[in-house]
This record gives C-alpha cells, sequence and structure tokens, in this order.
C-alpha cells in the first residue's frame, strides 16, 4: 500500500533497507550463534547518520518525529530483531534527555549519540519493578554536590555497551511514584558496573545485562528535568517508543510472510508446489492480512502521535499490542508453512520465531497494555 511517505521518509526507508540487505541478513544467524554484538553494525548505522533521526537538528540530528524512527526500526527489524533492539534501545536511552533534559545536557550527550559515536540505554526494569515501574527500589542521596546510587537494574540492554545510561531512582520514598527521579550515568563513574550479559531465547544479537550501583557518585547537574519528575518522564518515553517496538514487529512479521511465500512457491509436493494448495495459500493470506492491518494501524498512530504528542497512551498501547501479537502469531505460521525445514536453524524462520517472542514482554507486557487501554476507554467514556 502506498502511505505517501515524504521524500526525506523515503530515504530513511532506502538507507535502513541497504543496511540490512547489505549488512545484517548476511550476519545476523552468526550474531545469534555467538551472542555478539553487532558493534561493527551499529557504526555503519552511525555512519548513515540513522542514530541522529530522533535527535533535534541544534544537537546534530534529524529532527525526525515517531514515524521516521518507526520507518527505520521496520526495515532493521526485518533483518534481525536482535540487532535492531540494540539500536532502538539507545534511542530509548536518550528519550528522557529529549524530552526533559537541560541545553548543556542534551549538548552533552545528544550530539555524541547522533554522530554514532556513543551508544545509550534505558534504566528502569529491577526485580520487583518492571511493568509496575512504582516499585523501583534504587535509590539517590544527595551528598553535597554529589548524587550517590545504590541498588541493581535488571534485564538492560545495551548493558555493558553503551557509555550513556538514563536511570530511574528513588529520590524520595514516602512520595511513591512522585519520588522518582531520573539521571545520567556515564560508563566509568565509580561505583557503578555491569554484570555478566544474560542467555536469552531470542534476540542473542543484543546484550542485556544487570546495572550496579554501589555507592555510585554522580555529579549534581547529572539530574534529567526536575527532582520527583522521573515517573512522568519514564511514561513519557514508554509512550514515546511503544510504536518504535511495534515497528519491529512489522519487520519480523515482513520477514516472515517473505520466506515463507518464496519457500511455498519452491517446495513441491504431489507434483505441485505448494502454494497451490488453498491450505498454505489461507495460511499465507492471513499472514499478508494481518501483517497490512498492523502496519497501518502503527503508522497512523505514529503520524497521530506526530500531531498530538499529549495524547497518545491508549494508541501507543493499542499499536505495540497489535503489531506484535501479529509477529508473533505469523512467525509461528512461517514455521508451520514451512514445516520441518522451518524448525532448522538452516532457515531463519526459526530464529525470527525465538526473536519475536519478546516483543510481546518488553517495554510493558502485552497484557499491561490492555489494561492501559481498558483504563483510558473508561477515562473517555466516563466524560460522555
Amino acid at each position: 500500500m502506498d502511505y505517501f511517505l515524504t521524500e526525506e521518509q523515503e530515504m530513511i526507508v532506502d538507507i535502513a533497507r541497504q543496511i540490512t540487505d547489505e549488512k545484517i541478513i548476511p550476519n545476523r544467524a552468526e550474531l545469534d550463534e555467538k551472542d555478539e554484538f553487532p558493534r561493527e553494525i551499529l557504526e555503519a548505522m552511525g555512519q548513515a547518520d540513522l542514530f541522529g533521526i530522533p535527535i533535534p537538528e541544534e544537537y546534530g540530528g534529524f529532527g525526525g518525529g515517531c514515524l521516521d524512527i518507526v520507518l527505520a526500526l521496520e526495515q532493521l527489524g526485518r533483518g534481525c530483531i536482535g540487532v535492531a533492539t540494540a539500536f532502538a534501545a539507545s534511542a530509548l536511552g536518550i528519550y528522557p534527555i529529549i524530552l526533559s533534559g537541560s541545553d548543556e545536557m542534551k549538548k552533552k550527550y545528544l550530539t555524541p549519540v547522533a554522530a554514532g559515536q556513543k551508544f545509550a540505554a534505558f534504566g528502569l526494569t529491577e526485580a520487583n519493578a518492571g511493568s509496575d515501574a512504582s516499585g523501583i527500589q534504587t535509590t539517590a542521596v544527595l551528598d553535597g554536590d554529589e548524587w550517590v546510587l545504590n541498588g541493581t537494574k535488571q534485564w538492560i540492554t545495551n548493558g555493558g555497551e553503551a557509555q550513556i545510561y538514563t536511570i530511574v531512582a528513588m529520590t524520595d520514598k514516602s512520595r511513591g511514584a512522585r519520588g522518582a527521579s531520573m539521571f545520567v550515568v556515564e560508563d566509568g563513574d565509580p561505583g557503578f558496573s555491569c554484570g555478566p550479559k544474560e542467555k536469552k531465547m531470542g534476540i542473542r544479537a543484543s546484550s542485556t545485562t544487570e546495572l550496579i550501583f554501589k555507592d555510585c557518585r554522580i555529579p549534581q547537574d547529572r539530574l534529567i528535568g526536575r527532582k520527583g519528575t522521573g515517573f512522568i518522564t519514564v511514561m513519557k518515553t514508554l509512550d514515546s517508543s511503544r510504536p518504535g517496538i511495534a515497528a519491529l514487529g512489522l519487520g519480523i512479521g515482513q520477514a516472515c510472510v517473505d520466506e515463507a511465500t518464496m519457500y511455498a512457491k519452491q517446495r513441491v509436493q504431489f507434483n505441485k508446489p505448494i502454494i497451490s494448495f488453498q491450505a498454505v495459500q489461507h495460511l499465507l493470506a492471513d499472514m499478508a492480512i494481518q501483517l497490512e492491518a498492523s502496519r497501518a494501524l502503527v503508522y497512523a498512530t505514529a503520524k497521530h502521535i506526530d500531531a498530538h504528542p499529549k495524547n497518545m497512551s491508549k494508541v501507543s498501547s493499542m499499536c505495540k499490542v497489535m503489531a506484535t501479537d501479529m509477529a508473533m502469531k505469523v512467525s509461528v505460521d512461517a514455521v508451520q508453512v514451512m514445516g520441518g525445514y522451518g524448525y532448522m536453524r538452516e532457515y531463519p524462520v526459526e530464529k525470527m520465531m525465538r526473536d519475536a517472542k519478546i516483543l510481546q514482554i518488553y517495554e510493558g507486557t502485552n497484557q499491561v497494555q490492555r489494561n492501559v487501554i481498558g483504563q483510558e476507554l473508561n477515562k473517555e467514556y466516563s466524560r460522555k
């Protein structure tokens, strides 16, 4: 379908597609097998200015909107969600700075990320705080002109590879969610370390570690925004980033449709390509329908967010749920179309099926997203 993209958006698609076809697809199996962080590929993305898409022009970026980053992530996700997640996590890590950072902070941290010189990460999740962000236990206490952080973050994407970390910590536990604040922690800060890389089912090219703070001291000016506004910044950040996760679902959905259709045209049984059998045609047709419907919602959501950034929680959750549920279903169906071959690592749909599962989990499980949608509907209809 023609979504009437601008010339600049078509350029973003073309660049991301080229990197995907030339850099990601030829290396994705090896990266997955070795649990290897795709540093060289990410550096190529930096040279192509993809990291600058969400960063304002005055800090060296493209100044793009939600749809622009969605278009890039869809193409990267078509190649490998592990690689694309490493890219997306860096964008997630800088969103709090874009939303709430001072001009000095933006100059210091956004400029090197836009140039692809540094990567970022977002530190929210803990053992007792995931979907319930208000359960954060990490603390930050002001001691003279320094903040002292103590606690542990869990399952942080780009952990151990990023140089810039945006961290949520409690500065006043008595105030609950209103006592949360956000900080920038740099790789190498005293008292800050990362745990070993987690061994995951999928997205194995991305690095996932603990972040450990033991009397970690950072300058007072590393506070993002005002004290006590961290939870608000977190919610705005996740509302802005969830269409990106949906875009990864579009990418993997497209890859599954491509692989399954090409296989069905080539695989011969009973002297016919299996795509000639109605049972297979219907599987492929449903896959294509679900993919295109999801794409329409994700693109529409991204355009809505670009036009109405203060009213996006419901639509952001809707597109995340629809596109990531689609990715899981379509990947399972792609394996089914390909039968025993689809189950083997020789073919990429086995990896796509493993990768797709995380999309329903990270950045807010799809069950929690349905709660958000239901709560927003309740508010809307209470006003009628």
